[in-house]
């Protein structure tokens, strides 16, 4: 870490004093040079003027009255510290070093560690290591521009925001069924950051729905083959299916929608085709440099975005079935056995032989490089650490989960949620919270605990209810999408799981609150010597009343 060192000289006055001073040096770290220049500066004389009682902080420092000052002032003065009189470098690093729950607790000491806690950009390195950058386009068809909110919000809210919503998929939920396809629908993508929902299927038509209100927003024309994949972000929408070319559309200037995918009375240039796989594609991927798209030609294509052409092809020894990129990495399944690549040099770096018993139909990727989940033909869904396993070695999982009877489709990840879909109907909810832990190490961001495999738990939650196949499933925000063989697609809506939480917990305080004015008042009958009858019926008006009052 740099620093920038400026000697301060003639600091004679109370409004020009910050506590990081020390002897007329103030030492400040690049990172929160915004922040010592503009707030600290600003907090510390607040505390100042205000005559604060913290001794770490002399009131009154003026380098040319040195030697009139005893030595008992100065031991008065100077004897006493606190955490805010370190440098500004060696304070970013402490909190740097703390997680989301020490971050909180550091903030409610006091007004100057609340405001160093909030700003910190710890806040930012805890949320892109749960849910990456949030990536925002600077223009509609320009590069991405990861990471910095628009609304003004710090780091520390959108964190706490995402947290908190995490916890709604344990709670009620409401069924949207969207009925559009005529066969089964084979993929669903949720882009929630648009509110769309994309699905496709057997039909070769892509849909595009309206994740809010459940409205078929427009319809592709017949695209030819069974549709197998489709993913899209803010500027592009990607489909690939059994013709073997990639179906693309770019964003449109001035839509609402984003997409505009029926083609009619558009520009041409918004839509067009991949050609370099010579089988049935069957997975796709994006980022803001790549596209990543997989076949049964047994082959992973990666794209580059700028120049739409092929710019790597990574050969397997089977079909490929899913695919998960992930910072300079890809991970890949074919036949029973998952890849690791390399893409900076098209190198294998992981290989985990015989995964699952029969193909390996799906993996999920957290934003930890080096931690996957899969699931397979079995019925059974795996955590692999990647980082220790070679090529040469069979690597054991570190934890099994077997919630389902069929093969496991589909996996989707958002943290702490794992989502999966299988052909027994049924999708399962796991919540890897406590698998994944931070590190305070410098070695890497996350690692897995050491636990006991018989104390791994079940499923959190099972969502049932399909009499069908379960072929495709996502999840995004409160949403989780799912689509199978009977042509319909199925949104469960916790957007209101909280809030109803809330009305509940409010209802069962006021109706404790009410047993204890009760058990208070026959008391006080007891003692009186009061007959129970009268009692009793004056705190039953009394409840009515409160409970009207509530509704």
């Amino acid at each position: 870490m740099a620093f920038d060192c400026h000697k301060e000289r003639g600091v004679s006055s109370p409004d020009n004093f910050s506590s990081i001073c020390t002897e007329g040096t103030l030492i400040q770290a690049n990172p929160l040079s915004h922040y010592w220049k503009a707030k600290a500066w600003k907090s510390h004389n607040k505390l100042g003027n205000q005559k604060s009682s913290y001794g770490s902080i002399p009131r009154d420092f003026n380098p040319k009255k040195d030697d009139e000052v005893s030595s008992e002032a100065t031991a008065s003065t100077f004897g006493v510290r606190c955490f805010t009189d370190l440098p500004a470098a060696l304070v970013c690093e402490v909190l740097a070093r703390l997680d989301a729950k020490e971050l909180g607790i550091v903030s409610c000491v006091s007004t100057i560690l609340h405001t160093l806690a909030t700003d910190h950009q710890g806040w930012k390195k805890l949320y892109c290591e749960r849910w990456g950058l949030p990536n925002l386009p600077a223009t509609l068809n320009g590069p991405l521009v990861p990471g910095v909110p628009l609304d003004g919000k710090s780091w520390k809210t959108y964190f706490v925001e995402r947290e908190f919503r995490s916890k709604s998929f344990m709670g009620k939920f409401s069924v949207d069924v969207l009925r559009g396809h005529n066969e089964d629908v084979r993929a669903v993508f949720l882009l929630a950051s648009a509110n769309l929902i994309f699905s496709s299927g057997r039909d070769s038509v892509v849909r595009m729905w309206n994740m809010e209100e459940g409205l078929l927003i427009d319809t592709s024309r017949p695209l030819g083959g069974t549709i197998r994949a489709i993913t899209a972000d803010t500027r592009l929408l990607v489909t690939g299916g059994t013709n073997a070319y990639i179906q693309c559309w770019r964003a449109v200037d001035g839509n609402d929608h984003l997409f505009h995918i029926s083609g009619n009375g558009t520009d041409q240039n918004s839509e067009f085709r991949l050609w370099g796989h010579e089988g049935p594609v069957t997975c796709l991927a994006l980022d803001s440099l790549r596209i990543y798209s997989g076949s049964w030609d047994m082959s992973v294509c990666v794209w580059d975005r700028a120049h739409m052409e092929c710019v790597q092809k990574l050969m397997h020894a089977d079909w490929v079935w899913d695919i998960a990129p992930r910072g300079n990495t890809i991970a890949s399944t074919a036949g029973s056995d998952v890849y690791v690549w390399d893409i900076r040099n098209s190198e294998l770096t992981s290989l985990i032989s015989n995964a699952h018993v029969g193909n390996t139909y799906s993996v999920a990727r957290t934003h930890l490089m080096d931690v996957l989940f899969t699931g397979g033909e079995d019925g059974a869904i795996r955590l692999f650490n990647v980082s220790d396993v070679s090529d040469d070695e069979d690597s054991k999982p570190l934890a099994t989960w077997v919630p389902h009877s069929g093969p496991v489709r589909s996996l989707a990840f958002e943290y702490p949620w794992l989502v999966s879909a299988s052909s027994d109907g049924r999708i399962a909810l796991i919540d890897s919270r406590k698998l994944l832990t931070p590190k305070k190490s410098s070695k890497g961001p996350f690692s897995v605990k050491n636990f006991d495999a018989s104390a791994i738990e079940p499923p959190q939650r099972m969502l049932h209810g399909f009499r069908c196949d379960l072929f495709s499933v996502a999840i995004g925000s409160d949403r989780i999408v799912c689509a199978g063989e009977d042509g319909a697609v199925r949104v469960w809506n916790f957007s209101e799981a909280l809030e109803i939480e809330r009305r509940a917990q409010a209802l069962r305080s006021l109706r404790q609150e009410n047993r204890m004015r009760r058990r208070k008042a026959q008391a006080e009958m007891n003692a009186n010597g009061r007959r129970p009858e009268q009692c009793s019926i004056a705190m039953k008006k009394n409840q009515l009343k409160g409970d009207k009052s509530v509704t």
